[in-house]
């Protein structure tokens, strides 16, 4: 991993993403270990592309955190996504770290020849995109996150305590 990181230019994880069939059942499960979570749920987001294809979807969070590094509960709740593809498998739990980087395309083209490829991307507007890859025989996606704001990828008012 310390070749691929550095190859990839990564920062230490900002995040730490989980996937369960239930958010409420995920959050009452962790919470007593991480304390609050947040719950967010955006509605339906638009423009974002899994596998090559348009897709719209809506997933709900909970955010907390363990000192800097944030953790995400996702739960699915429609569209094609690498969260449906992963409870589609019968799986749950860890789905993927995620990395803040300054340049997410210039990070997915450099991720390619060592491997990965993108299954998941959006770029929201100009200063926001993320990406998730994958590469064969690794379950643990890696997501990209290009953001103006520092921290987790969630941007809360103020973190849960």
């Amino acid at each position: 991993m310390d070749e691929t990181r550095s190859a990839l230019d990564l920062p230490p994880a900002c995040q730490v993403g989980f996937v369960y069939p239930d958010l409420d059942r995920a959050i009452a499960l962790y919470e007593p270990l991480f304390g609050p979570f947040e719950i967010i749920d955006y509605g339906e987001i638009e423009g974002a592309l899994f596998r090559g294809s348009p897709s719209t979807y809506r997933i709900k969070m909970g955010i907390a955190y363990t000192g800097e590094l944030e953790l995400e509960l996702i739960e699915w709740v429609s569209g094609e996504t690498p969260h449906k593809e992963f409870l589609d498998a019968g799986r749950s739990g860890m789905h993927h770290m995620s990395f803040h980087v300054p340049d997410l395309d210039a990070v997915v083209e450099r991720s390619q020849p060592l491997g990965y490829e993108p299954v998941w991307y959006h770029r929201m507007s100009e200063e926001i995109a993320y990406a998730y890859l994958e590469r064969p025989g690794d379950p643990l996606l890696v997501e990209l996150t290009e953001r103006p704001w520092s921290g987790g990828n969630v941007q809360l008012d103020s973190p849960p305590a």
